[in-house]
């Protein structure tokens, strides 16, 4: 047998049978594929195979990647690697309602002048002037268009959902329908005391252009079927026919996205229907308790690392103070695993509440924006008479605890009203799923907030500063969506951290944020001090006393001793990391192959004692 084998008859049979493999796995294992990532990256969810399979009519994709072009970029190859990959699966599970077109628009082609019909983004990719393409643009069976004009590289990890939504786009092209129930002028309407018309606020006229709106009637007892989206807006005392009305729709499959506030600014008193409270609060205290959380009554947060700077005084005396109820809300505030909020990088809130879950109940309670650690809870009382923010500053205590401006809240939930109300008995008692974005301010919403909108011949142009509408909007269009789509979970990022290393520098980074603290608190301490002694002579306020020299010595002399106490914070995290990288490298360099070595000797004696 062993001749056989080493003969040239041998190894041609050995030949032949690798070639009979490889023919037969590539005709007959050509759908087969292993993903053994650790969380599935090239394996498509439920929620794409369920959109995929309810396609009609047939789909389109042209997949434009300027391949050429891209030589020389390794990441972005690599990213373009795995879409197609990702495209090539949508293809094969549509079961032939896909096709997809693979385009390498080289310059002054017929393809480039097809990828810029599309409306797709070409970046620069050298200074010697070539372009890159790298966006998908999709059509159906009545001409319709959907297109991604870039594939961002920082937003890997939601590939399937934007493929996913473009495809359902496709297949189902209706613009879907929001429900809007205000009470805020939220559409516009007559200022009473400019006695001038307000127009309608830039974030409505932003919806209108893709959604399709129908502006609900305060007292309402149904929501309209045709209503996919119930966007609520400081819903004040509402009627219990309006709460049951809301309570069916969401227990129906309906989705809501509901702005509360424990103090509204932009609130002007107005109820929104006779006989209501004249007060600048709103909440959903019976519907939110059903569905397990609640908004902390008759708080506003006030948070000193993200408090926004505002103007106080006029003209030469004025002066920007920080306003701890006024949040600017960097990045590391919003939850970027959920694709309402990955991506953004900066959201304003005013006088914003608090949500928080209840104990015992079945629904997830996932935060989407949160305050920082050094936030605290205030009266909202306080924010009706407030003339100097500082105030607030100074009685900032921080909790340590970082609380929850905006929740999706999803799961299994009872109905708030399981008797029903007078004249309706048989509704609906429970639900195995809901889908509500709450948030605990309505303020974000309004305009002065992040937007500045410019008249151009007669146009509203907003140049936005901050990333409130797209927020809310991202929100709408994910809620608008399919619950397959919904349930399109977001990739996993490919890239993989060391997580050792980052929670040391985070750590770090916490010691030399307080150290930094202490060095700004005893600065301020010194300037009051200085102030104080310059007030007891005038005269002199432009010499320094013995006394001034003394104090300002002594704060040099602690500025240096804290500088030193920095620098070493920083030295102790580069030696930590440093040492932990030396461990790393003993075990990949010397440890694994000491221990292979090993299992291999000692594979050897066992097989040798045992033939022996």
């Amino acid at each position: 047998m062993k001749k056989l084998m080493y003969s040239g008859a041998g190894l041609l049979l050995v030949a032949l049978a690798f070639l009979a493999f490889n023919l037969f796995s590539g005709l007959a294992l050509t759908n087969a594929r292993l993903d053994l990532t650790d969380q599935k990256l090239y394996t498509i969810s439920e929620g794409t195979k369920q959109i995929l399979a309810e396609i009609e009519e047939p789909i389109d994709l042209y997949f434009f990647y300027s391949d050429k072009s891209a030589r020389d970029l390794a990441v972005l190859r690599n990213y373009a690697a795995r879409v197609e990959e990702m495209l090539k699966a949508y293809e094969r599970q549509a079961g032939g309602k896909i096709k997809l077109h693979i385009i390498d628009p080289e310059p002054f082609s017929e393809e480039e002048d097809k990828a810029a019909s599309f409306g797709l983004q070409a970046v620069p990719a050298s200074q010697g002037g070539e372009q890159i393409y790298f966006g998908l643009a999709g059509t159906n069976a009545t001409d319709g268009k959907q297109i991604i004009p870039f594939f961002p590289m920082d937003q890997e990890e939601f590939l399937e959902y934007q493929l996913s939504q473009l495809v359902q786009g496709l297949a189902k092209p209706q613009r879907p329908v929001i429900g809007l129930l205000s009470g805020l002028s939220i559409n516009g309407g007559f200022d009473m005391a400019s006695r001038q018309p307000m127009a309608p606020w830039m974030f409505m006229e932003e919806v209108r252009q893709l959604f399709k709106i129908d502006s609900l009637k305060a007292g309402l007892d149904k929501i309209p079927d045709e209503v996919s989206v119930l966007l609520l807006v400081h819903p004040k005392n509402l009627p219990q026919p309006t709460l049951y009305a809301i309570d069916q729709f969401v227990l129906r499959g309906g989705k809501l996205l509901v702005f509360v506030d424990p103090y509204s600014e932009v609130d002007s008193g107005m109820p929104m229907l006779p006989g209501d409270e004249a007060g600048k609060a709103s909440e959903l205290e019976p519907l939110f308790k059903a569905w397990g959380l609640r908004m902390v009554p008759d708080k506003v947060l006030g948070d000193g690392s993200y408090a926004m700077s505002v103007g106080m005084g006029q003209g030469a005396e004025q002066r920007a103070v920080r306003h701890p109820g006024w949040l600017g809300l960097p990045q590391r505030a919003l939850n970027q695993e959920d694709v309402s909020t990955a991506g953004l990088e900066h959201i304003n809130v005013a006088t914003s509440g608090i949500l928080e879950p209840l104990e015992g109940t079945k629904t997830h309670f996932t935060p989407l924006l949160q305050s920082s650690e050094y936030a605290m809870p205030f009266d909202a009382e306080r924010f009706a008479t407030l003339a100097n923010p500082e105030v607030l500053i100074r009685d900032l205590q921080p909790t340590g605890e970082r609380y929850a401006i905006a929740a999706r809240i999803s799961g299994p939930v009872q109905s708030a009203f399981p008797n029903g109300i007078e004249g309706q008995k048989d509704g609906l008692k429970s639900a195995d799923n809901i889908n509500v974005i709450a948030v605990a301010d309505t303020d974000l919403l309004t305009d002065r907030m992040w937007v500045q909108v410019q008249d151009f011949f007669g146009q509203r142009v907003p140049q936005p500063f901050a990333d409130n509408a797209a927020f809310a909007i991202n929100a709408l269009d994910n809620l608008a969506g399919s619950d397959a789509l919904i349930s399109v979970r977001s990739r996993g990022r490919f890239s993989r951290p060391f997580e050792v290393v980052e929670a040391l520098q985070r750590d770090a980074e916490a010691q030399f944020r307080v150290k930094e603290e202490a060095l700004q608190k005893r600065l301020a301490e010194t300037e009051q001090k200085l102030a104080a002694l310059q007030q007891q002579d005038p005269s002199k306020a432009l010499e320094l006393t013995p006394e001034q020299q003394t104090a300002v010595q002594q704060f040099v002399d602690e500025k240096v001793r804290i500088r030193k106490e920095l620098r070493e914070v920083r030295y102790q995290l580069n030696a930590k990391i440093e040492d932990l990288g030396r461990v790393l490298k003993f075990v990949n360099i010397a440890l694994v192959p000491l221990l292979l070595t090993l299992g291999v000797l000692a594979l050897w004696l066992w097989r040798r004692r045992r033939h022996g």
